[in-house]
């Protein structure tokens, strides 16, 4: 399957001054062309977008936050799998680094859920993951090299009923920690406080999502690297049946985000 140019352009940048960093993996919605001829008229569609989760940030610049944004669709490749795509949640219903079925368990590709082929995989690694993680990994590091320390918030959402991936309806803030292995235990508590503090939104503490891989990978606090996952229910922010996105509506959540990472960066300077 020979797809797409030598090199792209997979990500956006904001550079900030703070030790905060941003990450976005699944916001992307590009599809080069020859992948796209390739997909399901449900699947072109991208459903499993984490939508709008670039404008729930929108106050990165102005707090001094670096924001990286993935351009590409999650179809193209997942940017928060392993690169050998070993299983995040073993025994349980997940995708995998260049999916072959939606969350639904429908397959993405016209010619069914057959696995690409190992040199197709290598390929999106190279043109696609490789420069998004390399991108990450370098302004965690600058952000370490002048405060002493980086803190990493990678973003997410999805449908807050995915039968296939979780029972039931999921809590509107899903925050992973790795079990407390990615980040300091005040960064982990302060979380925990702030949330039980507030009373609009339901949330859980490494409940389903723990974090992915980005998460686990990044997230080295004795080598001065916090990382936490915050994964968003879409109905808390915006109409599932739709991918339409209404400031009004998301603002409360937003506000609440703007002040969790205000939280954060104060309790990781103490």
């Amino acid at each position: 399957m020979a797809t797409g140019p030598a090199s792209v352009r997979d990500y956006t940048l904001i550079r900030g001054h703070a030790p905060l960093v941003i990450s976005l993996p699944h916001v992307g919605t590009l599809l080069p062309d020859a992948i796209a001829s390739l997909l399901t008229d449900a699947a072109r569609s991208l459903p499993d977008t984490d939508w709008h989760v670039d404008q729930l940030y929108d106050f990165a610049f102005e707090s001094g936050y670096t924001l990286l944004r993935a351009l590409h669709s999650r179809y193209v490749i997942d940017l928060n799998r392993p690169p050998d795509d070993a299983a995040l949640y073993p025994g349980t219903n997940t995708s995998g680094l260049c999916p072959t079925l939606d969350f639904a368990g429908a397959p993405i590709y016209r010619a069914g859920p057959a696995p690409l082929s190992a040199a197709e995989i290598a390929r999106r690694r190279t043109l696609y993951w490789e420069p998004y993680h390399a991108e990450l990994a370098a302004q965690l590091d600058a952000a370490r090299r002048r405060h002493g320390y980086a803190l990493l918030i990678d973003g997410h959402s999805i449908r807050s009923q995915v039968p296939r991936l979780f029972d039931g309806r999921l809590p509107d803030i899903n925050i992973g920690t790795a079990d407390g292995r990615s980040c300091a235990p005040a960064l982990r508590a302060k979380l925990q406080q702030s949330l039980f503090t507030q009373g609009r939104f339901s949330h859980v503490l490494d409940g389903r999502f723990k974090g992915g891989y980005i998460t686990r990978h990044y997230g080295q606090p004795s080598a001065g690297v916090h990382a936490i996952q915050i994964e968003l229910a879409q109905c808390a922010y915006m109409d599932e049946a739709s991918p339409a996105y209404t400031r009004a509506r998301a603002e409360p959540l937003r506000a609440l985000l703007q002040q969790l990472l205000g939280e954060l960066s104060e309790t990781a300077a103490a």
